[in-house]
């Protein structure tokens, strides 16, 4: 095996370090009820006014599902409580906001970037490509974590930049083979639908639990409310800090293309497609890694079952509305040639947004290029069969609307012949 390829070889019985089991142990008791939530951000804050209280019946679906998830730990339940938390917080400063200035409002969001693809399928990449583009306005993690600063709160850098690399530094720190699988640069453009969070809806508490309930929820309900939410706070940030024309992503696009569409006409939407096999492999082995500190009981099984189907109501979603896009605002890209020609790819999206490709942008994106090759942080040998007893050839089987719709390169797996 090279040596930059990182085995990982303890997911189901996770032999935790001394610094794990520290975090783990120091993680305070939580109560999932909303008051409690609700209390803690008007602590934090000193504001009072959530504006619409419809989110209130989202975030008690939310907390009942993670008290129903038997097999989150301390720190699981400590991390989900502080997630929410940290929403209400931002929906206090959001409103407060917007209370001091109602021109926000009439703020426009022109002709937005928004990238769609399963996790894993190079959207990351690709929107930090885009993002290196001055003339684009984007979602760097940083903001995402505290999107609205704190009021008399100054400083360069700026204070939430700095708590957010002391936040996941400390995180890296403690699961150190996670910037392999996704780095987290407080710099680096993160999901869009952080920006849904404040409004409790998205697939957000999905990456840290199980909530059977609140993915059945989520899936029964429109969203298009909470992609106006997240316009709003668009508005704010690009009343804050411009330009208007933004650049994000987030795989939730995929299964929300009308909703996007309502909400952002305008919309120029680029869709990564990949193998959905090795999307699967890649996400689920970096949820079991972080497990080892979330879970008190590791179930790989059900973490598996879990993604496939979820994966399945992305991609099903995707096909059914496809077409809702028109030509001239969409593009589909596939993963093999992506990775095989990535500045012509870059070239394909700037056509399609009627955005010149200025010597300036494309010195950014060649440099861009130039600092995060591809494994940068060392490459994680995966084992779907092996750790998870995927039966390859019937997930196959399952996804095979998805092959018929899009020509994507089947990637091999280990202990799979293609």
């Amino acid at each position: 095996m090279a040596e930059d390829t990182i085995l990982i070889d303890d997911l189901a019985h996770p032999e935790l370090t001394q610094m794990q089991r520290d975090a783990i142990a120091a993680a305070p008791e939580v109560h999932m009820n909303v008051e409690a939530v609700l209390g803690a951000a008007r602590a934090a804050t000193g504001l009072q006014d959530f504006g619409d209280d419809d989110f209130k019946e989202r975030l008690a679906v939310w907390l009942r599902s993670f008290d129903e998830d038997g097999g989150l730990g301390p720190l699981g339940r400590a991390t989900l409580f502080g997630e929410c938390v940290r929403y209400a917080s931002t929906r206090l400063r959001v409103e407060d906001l917007f209370r001091r200035h109602p021109e926000i409002g009439e703020i426009d969001i022109d002709r937005p970037i928004m990238v769609a693809g399963l996790p894993r399928s190079g959207t990351t990449h690709l929107v930090n490509i885009l993002a290196t583009d001055p003339r684009l306005r984007s979602t760097p993690l940083w903001e995402t974590m505290e999107p609205i600063p704190v009021p008399g709160e100054a400083g360069e850098p700026d204070p939430r930049h700095v708590r957010t690399r002391e936040m996941w530094g400390g995180f890296e720190a403690v699961l150190p083979l996670m910037p392999a699988m996704h780095e987290m640069a407080p710099e680096h453009v993160h999901e869009d639908i952080e920006l849904q969070g404040p409004d409790f809806s998205s697939y957000l508490p999905e990456w840290l639990s199980r909530p059977y309930r609140w993915r059945d929820y989520y899936d029964a309900h429109d969203q298009t409310p909470h992609y106006r939410y997240a316009r709003r706070v668009m508005q704010a940030l690009t009343w804050l800090r411009g330009p208007n024309r933004w650049v994000v992503k987030s795989p939730p696009h995929m299964e929300n293309l009308p909703a996007l569409m309502r909400v952002h006409p305008g919309a120029v939407v680029p869709i990564t497609h990949r193998d959905p096999v090795a999307v699967l492999q890649s996400a689920i082995t970096m949820l079991a890694y972080g497990d080892r500190i979330r879970r008190s009981r590791i179930d790989l099984t059900e973490l598996a079952e879990y993604w496939i189907d979820r994966i399945e109501r992305l991609l099903r979603a995707c096909v059914r509305d496809r077409d809702m896009v028109p030509d001239d605002q969409s593009i589909d890209i596939l993963f093999h040639e992506y990775m095989a020609d990535q500045k012509a790819t870059v070239a394909r999206v700037y056509a399609k947004a009627d955005l010149d490709l200025t010597a300036e942008a494309e010195a950014r994106i060649d440099g861009f290029l130039a600092d995060n090759p591809r494994g940068k942080h060392g490459r994680v040998s995966y084992d779907l069969i092996g750790d998870f007893g995927v039966d390859i050839g019937a997930v196959r089987e399952r996804f095979q609307f998805y092959y018929d719709r899009f020509p994507v390169k089947r990637e091999a797996v280990k202990g799979e012949r293609i």
